[in-house]
């Protein structure tokens, strides 16, 4: 059976489930690719209208799986680019809930904090423990667990690994909502269907506004420059052209993105510090590189 299961259910609500229990849930590549193609393909799938993330009565994700790591060097893990399987979840179009029982720790963490709503049963806990075994968090963590709790208890919990309750959880701003444990995806998929039943297009645009003024970069440590030009998407849909001037440094080969322009016809112009410019045209929900040099 497959370890991502995928369930359909009435009105547009799409189930999405973590199927390793054995090892709690754990996140290897290949759980992380299925849930990036899984998410990619309903983020543009114009039936769905809501998307639950679950895992199992006793666990939602126990993190990363450490024998997908233990035998590959630094090198190796950083060549694997996995980072960027998390993009399709925390930029999902559609509006997403997790449904949380037993352990969120690590990547699972993380996880539940790319939806847009949590729900936590009573047992349910969460836990950054990255430091406990000489790393830190991978896939955001540290961004969206200060954004989401402020930097004083974040930094409790990320630098100490101690898991919080699902009662602390929701006094700290981290959950949306706590049930019974036996009543956790019911729960989610009653808010689904409440929310399936809004305008599609003003649910769209909310969460789009949303994500906008809260993570205008995306938390994910990517160099692209798909990345260094998301936060005028929002703008250039409004066709307000504007220039950027001291854009936030990036380790980029092109040097620092210093300006952004946007012509009439919906081309946009960004220049580097290194001399160079990257010219993008604006193509459906997305920028197209069309052209690359130097000023």
């Amino acid at each position: 059976m497959s370890e991502v299961v995928r369930e359909q259910l009435a009105d547009g609500i799409v189930v999405v489930r973590l199927n390793r229990p054995e090892v709690r849930n754990a996140l290897n590549l290949a759980v992380r690719q299925q849930l990036a193609d899984h998410f990619a393909e309903l983020g543009h799938d114009a039936a769905t209208r809501c998307i639950i993330i679950t895992g199992g009565e006793k666990v939602f994700a126990g993190g990363a799986d450490i024998r997908d790591m233990v035998d590959r060097s630094p090198a190796d893990l950083i060549a694997r680019r996995s980072e960027r399987l998390w993009a399709p979840i925390a930029s999902c179009p559609k509006p997403v809930i997790a449904a949380v029982n037993g352990y969120a720790f690590g990547g699972g963490c993380e996880m539940a904090m790319m939806a847009d709503i949590i729900v936590a049963g009573e047992g349910a806990t969460f836990s950054q423990p990255e430091v406990r075994v000489g790393i830190m968090p991978g896939a955001g963590g540290t961004q969206r667990l200060t954004r989401a709790v402020g930097k004083f208890r974040a930094m409790r919990m990320l630098l100490t690994g101690e898991p919080v309750t699902a009662r602390d959880a929701l006094a700290m701003g981290l959950v949306s909502d706590v049930v019974p444990d036996g009543d956790v995806l019911e729960a989610a998929v009653r808010i689904a269907k409440t929310i399936a039943a809004m305008p599609p297009l003003a649910i769209l645009q909310i969460k789009e506004a949303v994500l906008a003024g809260q993570d205008p970069f995306d938390s994910q440590d990517v160099c692209s420059p798909d990345r260094e030009v998301r936060f005028l998407l929002y703008r250039v849909k409004g066709r307000v052209a504007e220039r950027v001037l001291d854009w936030p440094a990036r380790s980029c080969a092109l040097g620092r993105a210093l300006s952004v322009s946007l012509d009439p016809s919906g081309e946009l112009t960004v220049g580097y510090s290194s001399g160079a410019t990257e010219h993008f045209i604006w193509s459906r929900d997305h920028f197209e590189r069309t052209e690359y040099g130097n000023q």
